[in-house]
């Protein structure tokens, strides 16, 4: 909508308005700040977004100071050729991908002056999340022997030091450095719902609906439901629904219009649209069965401001699905194949990257193969390899969720594999790891061994939520949205169909595209890229001129 600046009377004027306050908005909100402008946060709930609820892992590496600490070498060119392995084409250019690992080790020092806190433990296991003894691990595909060939591996998960998840702690150090911050006032329980324009198409601030201050109780309620919803999203979702609703009902009743005028840019740093099923099911309708991972918050509402005025996206049918069962380690050794029995991809990939397989190869559906060798060896490693809420997953799944059988045929009708596929995609693989050849998809040798020992073992991995494991046994698939705004990289601005800018307009985190749009390949690269996006783009919106 266009209009004279001179028409509207404002309740806030600042620099830059922040449009989010998760992972990509404080760090967006920071840089800002420490380049001079004034800034406005506004969140829909009480702040955090999907990285409090994050395992908070950033993807850093280049030689940081927890890498050498653990006594790793590694360097902004090593880091730069794994994961151009990785990203695929259409969403960062090679320039991009190499600042982005220049800038790495700056990130992580960034982050450590605003309070995070970081350890070089290193995890000795490989794992899908380390437990509270360890801060540092293989986060992605690294020592898959297909990457190595290109890449020298190097460890470059590093989790926030925290116990349990660390998501609220790296949510709650920035945002202790946001709020202490002078240049920064932060307004939760405001609902962003338009983007204002100026007459020449600058971008010049939002209308919103916002609960009042003077309304403590319920703000607080309001907060305090939607900050309990940030876990039930993930553990009870028809609890959080109902929870969600109330909030809902709340916002509704008591919120009041509210516009806020930014004198040199918004920033859109909303999330993706993983919790609206309509959008999903018109983009990627497999990913409806998987549980949903963010808040409720994750509608795709900040993708939508971005496109009603005039910003265009791309990649909105890539998502991501995490099909973890590692750790226990030992299950790498098992065999992960689709309904025709044939292996979909290496077992030791990252859990997200063969989420994508299960996806484009196995139609969602893939099931692991283990023999008593590798399932025993996998018992007696529940308890030390993996964390709490890793065991609460693993230890129904081991004991009852698995089939078992004394031939790989019975199994195989079982679990509705073809049995004539599953026999001779275990023979081929039981043949070539006895032989002591390497492993075609790349299995690091340690894990690639025979699974030829009765009786043998199943388990479910295929895309599922949360009601249908207590039927099916398997484990929940969580999943985001990897799609977004479309954004000129070296500024972070919005741009339009044509590829011109949208003046004032930015998008950062997964309301953008960026690092792991094409698919999620290694734990630590959505926050990594929130917070050289969010960093990004709050640095370039400091540096316009007023309007």
């Amino acid at each position: 909508m266009a209009e004279k600046q001179g028409n509207r009377k404002w309740d806030a004027e600042v620099d830059v308005i922040v449009v989010g306050f998760g992972g990509a908005g404080a760090c967006a909100a920071l840089e800002a700040a420490q380049h001079g402008a004034s800034v406005l946060v506004l969140d829909r709930f009480h702040g955090g977004g999907a990285t409090a609820a994050s395992g908070a892992i950033i993807y850093a590496g280049g030689g940081t100071p927890y890498q050498k600490a653990a006594g790793f070498d590694d360097t902004p060119e090593e880091m730069y050729k794994y994961l151009k392995q990785e990203i695929g084409e259409g969403v960062m250019s090679d320039e991009t991908l190499r600042r982005f690992c220049e800038e790495s080790v700056d990130d992580i020092r960034w982050l450590n002056e605003a309070g995070v806190p970081f350890e070089g433990s290193m995890c000795p296991f490989k794992t899908s999340y380390p437990t509270d003894l360890y801060y540092l691990y293989y986060s992605g595909s690294e020592n898959n022997e297909l990457y190595k060939a290109k890449a020298k591996p190097a460890p470059r998960g590093h989790r926030v030091k925290g116990a349990g998840i660390s998501g609220l702690t790296l949510f709650h150090s920035l945002e202790k450095a946001v709020r202490k911050n002078d240049k920064i006032q932060v307004r939760c329980q405001t609902q962003v719902t338009k983007l204002i324009q100026a007459e020449d198409g600058r971008i010049i601030g939002v209308e919103a609906r916002s609960i009042p201050p003077s309304s403590i109780f319920l703000r607080r309620f309001h907060g305090a439901i939607t900050w309990v919803n940030a876990k039930l999203n993930t553990y009870m979702p028809p609890l959080a629904s109902l929870l969600n609703q109330i909030a809902t009902l709340i916002a509704k009743v008591r919120a009041r219009p509210f516009a806020a005028r930014a004198r040199k840019g918004v920033i859109l740093a909303a999330g993706g649209s993983i919790f609206n099923k309509k959008r999903v099911g018109e983009c990627n309708l497999m990913f409806c069965k998987c549980l949903p991972l963010g808040t409720y918050a994750d509608d795709g509402s900040g993708i939508a401001l971005g496109e009603s005025v005039g910003g265009v996206t791309s990649h909105m049918d890539r998502m991501a699905a995490w099909c973890f069962y590692v750790p226990p380690e030992a299950l790498m050794q098992g065999v992960l194949v689709d309904k025709n029995g044939k292996r979909l991809c290496s077992e030791d990939l990252y859990g997200g990257k063969q989420g994508d397989y299960i996806a484009s190869k196995g139609g969602g559906y893939a099931y692991l193969i283990v023999d008593s060798k590798t399932f025993q060896e996998a018992k007696a490693h529940v308890k030390d390899q993996c964390a709490p809420f890793q065991k609460l997953a693993m230890t129904p799944m081991l004991m009852f969720g698995r089939k078992k059988a004394q031939s790989l045929r019975e199994l195989a009708k079982k679990i509705g594999v073809s049995p004539e596929g599953l026999e001779a995609t275990m023979k081929e693989y039981n043949e070539r790891a006895k032989s002591g050849q390497p492993d075609p998809l790349g299995k690091f040798p340690k894990r690639f061994v025979p699974q030829e020992t009765p009786p043998f073992y199943a388990m479910d991995i295929s895309f599922q939520g949360f009601s249908s494991t207590f039927t099916k046994g398997g484990i929940p698939t969580a999943a985001i949205t990897l799609g977004g705004l479309v954004v000129n990289e070296q500024t972070g601005e919005v741009v339009r169909k044509d590829g011109s800018p949208i003046p004032g307009l930015y998008a950062a985190g997964r309301t953008a595209i960026g690092l792991c749009s094409n698919g999620y390949f290694a734990s630590g690269t959505s926050i990594a890229d929130c917070v050289f996006a969010g960093r990004r783009a709050g640095r370039h919106a400091a540096s316009r001129q007023p309007a």
